[in-house]
Formats: structure tokens, sequence, C-alpha cells
């Protein structure tokens, strides 16, 4: 297994690409430093793209290991509009792989979620998808995935909180839909009411990509009995450093290895940071995780 940190433990992410952002390469060094080989890509571009990224990849002797790419695949006419967006991921994609093919970067596909999900996290009654709308789903994303595949990429799916992938039924769903694997989001899966233990038995010949974060429960609860929407949680601090909250990192751990599982096991705890917000924080929150997976990955 790789063993990769990720931007959006510095605050950079979609939630956040319209304002101000770090310098990368602060964010770059503070990952080596901590100990990290690997990391995501974060926002297209924030890194760089053509020969700028891979000089600074190989600057920070970090190789990268994925990058997020949402679409909206349950709506024809959007996703047509949006899929320029993927081929100019793939371009730096491209640009910034490793020539080592057993450690190529793998586009992260997602869902663009809706207002109405985004609204409820967690999953609600009624706002998934139909049979129409998981068929329009399943043909989008066959397209997505035969372009990753055509640029020489092995395509992975991000569930994630406030899409129509989200919930287990849902996960199950898409399983059962396409071919494209999945990146097991253990943050994600807890808040979309699932285990990660559990998955891992269910769906190991599907998986491969794993982010491993730890998440506050009763966030998740406040946010909901409140309705204050998904935003709310990332800023009242629904992701929490390793061991601090309701994921068995030692349980999930052992289990992943037994399965045999090679590929990149990306460390993630997303915070939103203020404009007064230094660093230091998430780098010694990263350095604190790096730490706590050498048992599993020295």
């Amino acid at each position: 297994m790789g063993v990769a940190a990720a931007p959006v433990s510095f605050g950079v992410f979609e939630m956040t690409a319209d304002g101000p952002l770090p310098d990368p390469d602060v964010v770059l060094s503070a990952i080596r430093q901590a100990g990290y080989g690997g990391v995501d890509l974060g926002p297209v571009g924030w890194l760089g793209t053509g020969d700028a990224l891979a000089e600074r990849l190989r600057q920070h002797s970090l190789t990268l290991c994925g990058g997020w790419v949402d679409l909206p695949y349950s709506d024809d006419e959007a996703f047509a509009a949006a899929l320029p967006s993927l081929d100019a991921a793939l371009e730096v994609f491209t640009a910034g792989a490793t020539a080592d093919p057993a450690r190529r970067p793998l586009p992260t596909l997602a869902d663009s979620g809706s207002d109405v999900r985004r609204a409820h996290p967690g999953g609600a009654a009624g706002i998934g998808l139909d049979e129409a709308g998981w068929a329009t789903f399943a043909r989008n994303l066959a397209v997505a995935a035969e372009r990753v595949r055509a640029a020489g990429f092995e395509p992975t799916f991000h569930h994630h909180v406030g899409t129509y992938v989200e919930t287990p039924d849902e996960i199950e769903e898409f399983l059962a839909r396409g071919d494209v694997d999945l990146t097991l989001d253990t943050g994600h899966l807890l808040l979309g009411g699932g285990d990660p233990v559990q998955a891992l038995r269910q769906w190991a010949g599907r998986i491969n990509h794993v982010h491993v974060k730890d998440v506050r429960l009763s966030v998740l609860e406040d946010v909901v009995r409140t309705d204050a929407g998904m935003r709310a949680a990332w800023e009242r601090g629904v992701f929490v450093p390793l061991g601090r909250g309701d994921f068995e990192l030692s349980t999930f751990m052992d289990a992943l290895l037994a399965t045999g599982f090679d590929g990149w096991v990306v460390v993630e705890q997303d915070v939103i940071l203020g404009p007064a917000d230094s660093l230091d924080t998430p780098a010694a929150d990263q350095r604190f995780n790096r730490q706590q997976l050498r048992p599993w990955l020295p």
C-alpha cells in the first residue's frame, strides 16, 4: 500500500476553491515532512499544470495518487456541458502521473449531488434517484469511465455526503450498475449510515482506492436536527484527527490488510480554514495522523 495525504486537510477542496488558498509549496512541504509519499491533486490547477505540476511533485518527492472530478451523472444536459472539465482534468493527470504503472493516479469520479441532497446530509427518504435517474446515471458514468480509460488511467468512484451515491443502499445500487470500482471513504460512509469494516467484507473486490478519515457523528446529528445543511457539517468540525472520533481505525486497518489491498490509502481530515487561520494546526494534525497509521503503514 502507498500512503498519501490530501490538500483537503489544509482547507483546499471544492468547497473552498473560489476563495484564497494557501501556497501549494507550503502545503506539499508539510505533507512530505509528515512522512507521506503521495498527494491528492486538490482543485484542478491548484498544484499547477503541465511541466510545472510534474516539477512541483518532483521537488517535493511526492507521487500523485488521485484527484476529485465531480459530474452531474443523472442529468443528461448538465453532464454533457460538464464533460470538458473531465477532459481538462485528465490532461493534468497525464502531466502529473508517475511512470510506475503500479502507482498511476486514479481519477476520482464523484456525483455533483443537488441542493436537496446537500440540505440533507446523511440521506433522507424520498430524495434518492428513481429507476430512470439511475439508468441515466449509469449511462453517463460509463461515458466518463471510457474517457478516463482512453487517457490511460483507471477510474475510481467516491461515494460522498450530499450526492446521489451516499448511503450504503445507494453504493450497492451504484456497484450493480457498472464496472467502475469504489473509493471507500471511511468518514463519508459513517456519515451516510454505513460501517467501514462491513463495507470491506461486502465490497472488497470492488474497492480500488481508500480514503481514511475520522468523524464525529454527533456533529452530523446536530446539523440534521437544526436543518443546517452540508457545509455546516464541515464548518462545525465533523472531521477530526484519527482516533478522536467514531471511526475504529485499528479494526479497519487490520481488516484492510486482510483483504490484500495494495493501492493508495489517502489520509483526509477535511477542514474549512478562516482568513486568519494558519497552517500550523492542519500540519500538526497530519503529522499526528501519519503516526497513527505507522503500525500498518511504516
